[in-house]
C-alpha cells in the first residue's frame, strides 16, 4: 500500500510539474504578441550563450570526433574497411553526437546559469519588482533567452560537428594511415543536406528544452539560497534527461523522414 501511495504521489508531482511547464510555454507564446523584443537583452544572452560557450563546444566536439574515429577504425581495420571511417564519423556527428553533446554541455553551462540568475532574482523579489513596474517577467527574462538560444545553438552544434569531423580526419589520416582522398570521398558521398536538416531540427528542439526547463526552475525557486541551488541542480538534471529522451523520439521520426546516406 505504501508503494502505491508513493507512486501515486510521484505521478501527481510529475503532472503538476508538466502543467506548470505548459503554463510557462503558454506565457512564452503570449510574449510573441506582446510588446517589443528587447534586443539589448538578446545581444547580452547571445554573447553569454554563443560566444562564451565556444571553447567548451570546440574542445568537446573535437575530442568526441577523434575518439569516435579511433574506436571505429580499430574495428574497421580488422575488416579492411577503414576507408569508410570518415563517413561513419561524419554522419554520426551531424545526426547524433553533434546535437547531443552540444545540448548536454549547454545544459550544464548555460542552463544552470539561467536557473541560478533567475532564481536569485526570484528569491530577492526582483521578479516581483518587475511586475510592480508593469514589466512581465517572461517578456523580460525568458523571451530574450529563447531568441538568443535559437540563434546560437544551431551554430554551436554545427561548430561541434565540423570540429569533430576535422579531428577525425587527423586521427584517420595521420594516426591510422588512411589515404586522405579515400577519407574525403566517403565523407562527401555519404553526407548530404538531409544530415544538416536533422542537425538543425535537433539543435532547435534541444535548445528550447534547455531554456524552458531552466527558466522554469529559476522562476519557481523558493527558500532563499538553498532553493536557488536546488533549482540549479534540477535544471541541469531535468534538461539532460529531457534531451536524451527527446533525442530518441526525434531519431526515430527524422530517420524515417530523412534516411541516412548509408541507407539510400
Amino acid at each position: 500500500m505504501i508503494i502505491f501511495q508513493h507512486l501515486g504521489s510521484s505521478c501527481l508531482n510529475l503532472l503538476h510539474y508538466l502543467g506548470s511547464l505548459a503554463d510557462l510555454v503558454r506565457e512564452i507564446f503570449c510574449s510573441l504578441f506582446r510588446g517589443s523584443i528587447r534586443w539589448r537583452q538578446v545581444s547580452h544572452q547571445l554573447a553569454e550563450i554563443g560566444w562564451r560557450s565556444q571553447p567548451v563546444i570546440i574542445v568537446t566536439g573535437a575530442f568526441t570526433g577523434a575518439v569516435l574515429a579511433a574506436q571505429a577504425l580499430f574495428q574497421l581495420k580488422q575488416m579492411g574497411m577503414e576507408n569508410g571511417g570518415g563517413a561513419l564519423v561524419s554522419v554520426a556527428m551531424f545526426r547524433e553526437l553533434g546535437p547531443s553533446i552540444t545540448a548536454l554541455m549547454l545544459a550544464g553551462r548555460v542552463g544552470s546559469g539561467m536557473a541560478a540568475e533567475i532564481g536569485t532574482m526570484k528569491v530577492t523579489e526582483q521578479v516581483d519588482a518587475l511586475r510592480s513596474m508593469a514589466v512581465h517577467p517572461v517578456d523580460f527574462l525568458v523571451f530574450p533567452r529563447i531568441i538568443a538560444i535559437l540563434i546560437a545553438v544551431p551554430l554551436l552544434t554545427a561548430q561541434a560537428a565540423f570540429c569533430g569531423i576535422g579531428a577525425s580526419f587527423l586521427v584517420g589520416v595521420k594516426a591510422f594511415g588512411v589515404p586522405a582522398a579515400y577519407w574525403n570521398t566517403h565523407v562527401n558521398r555519404f553526407t548530404d543536406i538531409t544530415d544538416v536538416i536533422v542537425l538543425l531540427v535537433k539543435a532547435l528542439s534541444f535548445g528550447l528544452l534547455i531554456v524552458v526547463i531552466s527558466c522554469h526552475q529559476g522562476l519557481s525557486a523558493t527558500n532563499g539560497a538553498v532553493g536557488v541551488g536546488q533549482g540549479t541542480t534540477r535544471a541541469m538534471v531535468f534538461s539532460a534527461l529531457a534531451i536524451l529522451m527527446m533525442n530518441f523520439f526525434l531519431t526515430m521520426v527524422l530517420n524515417a523522414i530523412f534516411p541516412a546516406g548509408f541507407s539510400q
